[in-house]
This record gives C-alpha cells, structure tokens and sequence, in this order.
C-alpha cells in the first residue's frame, strides 16, 4: 500500500495490485479511499482481493477472498505520520480522511497546489507537473505567486531547458496576467470552491477586495455558498501565508476584479437550468456555460426533475436521452440556445 499526498493534505491510500486485465486495461492499482474503507472490507496485505471498476473506468476493490488469506496475516494499520514529511497526521471531525497538516512546508501540497493554479481551467500556464516539480525542487518556486518572478536566465540554468522553451514558459506565465478573475479566484484553490462557485463569487462581488471584506453573514448570502464554503473562504482570507501569495499576486498584476462587460449580465435565463452534452460547432462547453450563467441561468452536471433543457451537441450519451425522454425535458440545439439570449 502506497500513499498519495493531496492538494488539500489529505491522504489517500492506494493498493499495489499483481497486475490484471480487466475492461480493456491492465490494472495495478486501485484507491482504497481512507482508513475507514480499508476497515470496513478489513484488507490486509497479501489478500486476494476481488477489483471491479467504477462506471467502467476507475478500479476499486469491493471485496477479499478469505479463503486464501495466509493465517499469519494481521489487520492493516494506517500510517499516523505523513509519508512525504513525516508530520503527525490529523483527523478532521466529520470527515473520513486523514490530513498532514503542514500546509506549506509538504513538498506535495506544495507542488500540487501550484498544479492547480497552472491548470487550464485555472490560469492556463503551459508547465508539465514535472516542470513544476524540478521549479520547486531548484528552490524557485515556494508559491504561485513565485512564478511571476521567474526569469528565463532562472530556467536556462536547468536540465530540459533551452532558449525556446525557457521562452514559452516566461511567455505563458505573463499571457496568464490577462485570465479573468473568476478563473483567477477558482485557481487560488479555496477549498471548496470549484469553478462554478468561483463564478458566483466573482459576479457577486466583482473584486477580490470586496470578497475578502465580506462576513460570514454576507458570504452565504452570495448563491450557492452555503455555510462550509463561507467559513473555508473566511479562513483562507484570514491565513497569514494566503495574504502573502495574494500580496505576490496582485503586484504581479493578475486579474483581481471584474471588467464592467463582465458584470453586465442579462436575466434572460433566470430561473432556468440547463445540462450540455455532446461537442458543438460554435462554442465550447465552457463557452457555453458561461453564456448560460451571465444571462441568469444555471449549469447542472446531471439530468433531474429540476432540469429545465439539456443542451444537445453532436454525441449526446445515450443514457442522458433516455432520462430526458423519461422527464419530458425538452433538448434544444445550440441555434436554439443562442436564439434564446439574442438581444
């Protein structure tokens, strides 16, 4: 049993397995979630054990063969200190998990956090998860915030680094100065704050000061915010090292607020939810959904009775028609969602 540090500290467990075929793939290892779950089915090492995979995709075990366990083996015990720094882990009430709770000096939070940030749904900066990890590793990077002081002269000194690509790596951290702020607010990663949420947050309070302002009371009024997201947003505003990476941030001139065409929304939508499937001629998914959310309306990831459209593109999944079939919820196309917003 391996075990993986997350973004967050948290620590996942991950089983070795002899490898299998299983569904077209070769499986070799599979999540075993927390201390709970491994509890729960009382997996030992060197048990037979019986993996399936999850929607088809992701293997995980569901059961052990008994019959074959050695006599001698004892139940598994769960690290107590983390295995990347050796801190003492910690157990947070109401949760499964167990979390190391060196923030900011774990090499993997560390590194994964900056992942995070560089991802294309978040700033969009062209660094393989490798880059970032020889970056931190040379004592270049402690933050994010330390991309934006990255010299190409920093990089050429590196392995793998040569004039053109020490070029497009300066080239993509500063094109990353013009994301707009919701992105920039989702890649801060607030825990809890995914991308829709950020959007929220950006279009409810338009800038970053605003929102580090803002009180509990405020923060659960904004939609979707419920009361463990406003506290996880409190603390991060109230964290000495998040004001520091902000600090960093916000001199490198990122974007901390909302230009006014992108407060201008319409209520065209209101009330409204709509799923996408499928691929489109005119716009991309993410496109799409923005369209949908700055004109009042909102995204859901699956099909429900509170589903209003499923916009349809080319490859709709057979089991999202079926459903909406089953609701009588009618599918538009994509000339029939842009008819809808027209001025």
């Amino acid at each position: 049993v391996d075990f993986q540090v997350g973004r967050t500290g948290a620590v996942t467990p991950v089983a070795n397995l002899e490898p299998v075929q299983l569904a077209g793939t070769v499986v070799k290892r599979a999540s075993l979630h927390n201390a709970d779950q491994i509890r729960l089915l009382d997996i030992r090492l060197g048990d037979e054990v019986y993996v399936e995979k999850g929607g088809e995709i992701i293997p995980k075990i569901v059961g052990i063969n008994l019959a074959s366990r050695a006599e001698e083996s004892k139940p598994f015990d769960f690290i107590e200190n983390c295995p990347e720094c050796g801190t003492r882990l910690i157990r947070k009430e109401g949760e499964a998990a167990h979390y190391c709770p060196n923030e900011y000096g774990c090499p993997p939070q560390i590194r994964e956090r900056i992942a995070h940030f560089i991802s294309r749904r978040a700033m969009d900066i062209g660094a393989a998860e490798a880059t970032i990890e020889q970056l931190h590793a040379a004592g270049l990077i402690q933050d994010a915030g330390d991309l934006y002081s990255l010299r190409k002269e920093d990089l050429l000194g590196l392995e793998r680094f040569a004039e053109k690509s020490a070029s497009n790596l300066i080239d993509s951290i500063d094109q990353s100065r013009n994301v707009p702020f919701e992105r920039v607010l989702f890649a801060l990663g607030i825990r809890y704050v995914g991308e829709t949420v950020a959007r929220r947050l950006a279009r409810h309070f338009t800038s970053i000061d605003r929102l580090r302002r803002a009180d509990f009371g405020e923060l659960v009024a904004a939609d979707e915010v419920g009361e463990r997201i406003a506290e996880s947003i409190i603390q991060f505003f109230n964290d000495p090292m998040s004001r520091q990476l902000l600090d960093k941030l916000q001199s490198a001139g990122l974007q901390f607020s909302l230009v006014p065409e992108q407060t201008e929304s319409g209520n065209k939508l209101e009330g409204l939810t709509f799923v996408i499937s499928g691929s489109f001629e005119k716009h991309s998914r993410d496109e799409l959904k923005r369209l949908i959310e700055a004109n009042g309306g909102k995204n859901a990831g699956s099909i429900s009775s509170r589903t209003d459209y499923l916009l349809g593109g080319e490859g709709i999944g057979p089991s999202k028609l079926k459903k909406v079939e089953t609701l009588d919820i009618p599918v538009i196309s994509e000339d029939e969602f842009l008819a809808m917003i027209r001025p």
